[in-house]
């Protein structure tokens, strides 16, 4: 396998981790920047192209809550977990789990 084709299946793998890794880490309202260095430090790299669609589409669903603090000399707008989001987040979990679990069970 080339490096190209290892490198997209990491990507997509970790596609679908950074909307768990997104919903658990703001149980915490933060803002979009800080989200992307926090998910960078916990091993899931992202960039602002893929995370700002990504804030807008789970909070579109229900899954997040946002609010501007307009507090400062520049507006930001904090984003924080739904109760739906956090459903959502402790089951994604649990089938995260349960595949690892599986996968490491295989022959």
């Amino acid at each position: 396998m080339s490096d190209e084709e290892f490198d997209g299946h990491l990507q997509e793998l970790r596609r679908g981790t950074v909307v768990l890794a997104s919903l658990r880490l703001l149980r915490e309202p933060g803002y979009g920047y800080g989200l992307l260095e926090q998910l960078s430090a916990a091993g899931f790299p992202t960039d602002s192209n893929t995370l700002y669609p990504l804030l807008r589409r789970l909070e579109k669903q229900g899954y997040l809550v946002s609010e501007w603090n307009t507090e400062e000399a520049r507006p930001r707008k904090f984003y924080r977990t739904s109760d739906a989001g956090l459903r959502l987040a402790d089951t994604l979990i649990r089938d995260v789990q349960a595949i690892a679990a599986a996968a490491k069970d295989l022959p």
